[in-house]
């Protein structure tokens, strides 16, 4: 579609007999246009599928009949215990749960005979475009190479399982849009964009020399890309998380507090007033949705929660007094295994290397807080700027068993990260169920051979487990005989 500045521009250039705007030039121009876009989407796709091991673009459309998994053993998302049966998928859909035997007519049949079936996984804290990138390329590079490097990535995150990630936090607005369309593999994104932070806050990455600023409209690098949001005061957090949600974000992210892999801001410190914080909430709450917000310390959870955060994001510092405080408020604990260990984020300056190892005792001690008060736990992982990391995703995930059964690690990645999900409410872009199975929810699913709920290691090697991986009813990859 032709702006209106192009039409006039057009106009204007024939008007002055402008041989590049003529009938021969606009017909070669409307070729090339249709060539290119047919033949980059199919190029770009091929190319997607050949370096992250991806199934063909041809196996990853929508089947033309219905799909019958056939005689599995299914894990639903919620339940501790398999059940027999066999799944049928009819368009994006789970249209029925038939029993193991029984025949589907007109059918393509997948034998998943000794293989579960479980929902695709979820990753509730996620940054689709910071994740396989150095910290250093993505605050320096152009942004459409940060753009690019994160397609791959999204193609390899679906190969690992995840057919969902909850995006707390990054311009990931383009990409899902590209893989809403079928131009990329990659998984569902509930997008929170920029995330919105004070001055001297956990997302103002400016250098020494940036401050101060030169004028109001003078952004700093991660502002202009769209990373971070800086706001100070109740006017400027209420312009921020509007912007945010007219670009479409299905949740807002604000930082309450500081972090591992700023340079600027302690981790001890409190960020955003009572006042400010209640202005996100109330913005978002106009919308239909909620804010979630980075923190760790329990001051700035037990001021997130007086102020109607329904998600803290982190918050591994916290004590009993305000693990109590977030069971009573109802709101969600979205935790990562941050255990300092080999799948920790890469971290160089000795002060952050010390913040990880007080984060990772807090690790220990929050799961077992979390559990003991019966708080709405999610996971996610934050691989943050850690290319050789992403890798890791499925296995971090399997660290839980540390403090739960297979059957609870399942379900937090499928079940209940859905559940945390739905707190979009109208915003969420995608009008159905997800992380369970049954009948209407959509048919994201994954095929592992053999028991999770006996092994929960098989999630960890998705590449020899997963036998097939299905996200909206399309296969995106099967190694299994039909």
């Amino acid at each position: 579609m032709r702006s209106r500045f192009g039409d006039k521009y057009g106009r204007f250039a024939r008007n002055l007999g402008c041989a590049c705007h003529g009938p021969l030039a606009r017909a070669f121009h409307e070729r090339v246009e249709k060539g290119l876009s047919r033949r980059a989407v199919l190029q770009g796709l091929a190319a997607t599928a050949t370096t992250a091991g991806i199934a063909s673009p041809a196996l990853s459309q929508a089947a033309s009949r219905p799909i019958l998994l056939r005689q599995a053993r299914i894990f639903d998302g919620r339940s501790s215990k398999l059940i027999e049966a066999s799944v049928l998928v009819e368009g994006a859909r789970i249209k029925a749960l038939p029993q193991a035997n029984l025949p589907v007519q007109d059918a393509q049949v997948i034998d998943c005979a000794g293989k579960v079936i479980m929902p695709g996984m979820i990753d509730a804290h996620w940054h689709s475009l910071m994740a396989a990138i150095p910290e250093i390329v993505a605050l320096t590079a152009d942004v459409p190479y940060v753009h690019l490097v994160a397609a791959q990535e999204a193609g390899r995150t679906l190969m690992r399982g995840f057919t969902a990630v909850r995006d707390v936090g990054g311009p990931a607005f383009p990409l899902k849009r590209a893989i809403d369309g079928g131009m990329f593999p990659g998984p569902r994104i509930f997008p929170s964009g920029a995330m919105i932070s004070q001055t001297s806050g956990h997302g103002d990455f400016r250098l020494r020399y940036e401050v101060p600023r030169a004028s109001r409209n003078d952004l700093s690098h991660a502002e202009a890309a769209g990373i971070s949001a800086i706001a100070d005061g109740v006017p400027e957090v209420l312009r921020r998380t509007r912007e945010q949600l007219l670009l479409g974000a299905s949740q807002i992210k604000i930082m309450v507090g500081g972090g591992v892999s700023s340079v600027y801001d302690p981790i001890d410190v409190a960020q955003f007033t009572a006042e400010e914080i209640r202005a996100a909430v109330n913005a978002a709450g106009d919308w239909g949705t909620y804010v979630c917000a980075h923190v760790y310390t329990p001051e700035g959870i037990q001021r997130a929660l007086k102020n109607g955060v329904k998600s803290i994001e982190h918050g591994q510092l916290a004590d009993e007094e305000t693990v109590r405080m977030m069971a009573d408020a109802g709101a969600w604990w979205s935790l990562q295994p941050f255990l300092a260990d080999e799948d920790s984020n890469p971290k160089s300056d000795p002060v952050q290397r010390r913040q990880q190892e007080e984060i990772a005792t807090g690790t220990v001690r929050a799961y077992e807080l979390g559990k003991k008060h019966k708080v709405k736990m999610a996971w996610g992982t934050d691989i943050l700027f850690n290319p050789r990391g992403v890798a890791s995703q499925g296995r971090q995930l399997t660290k839980l068993a540390r403090w739960f059964d297979n059957a609870e690690v399942l379900a937090m990645a499928t079940g209940a990260n859905a559940a945390l999900l739905g707190l979009s409410g109208a915003r969420s872009p995608y009008a159905g169920a997800l992380g369970v199975i049954e009948p209407g929810a959509f048919a994201d699913l994954l095929v592992v051979d053999g028991d999770p709920l006996k092994d929960i290691s098989l999630i960890a090697d998705p590449d020899k487990n997963l036998k097939l991986i299905m996200k909206d009813g399309r296969i995106y990859k099967n190694t299994l005989t039909a």
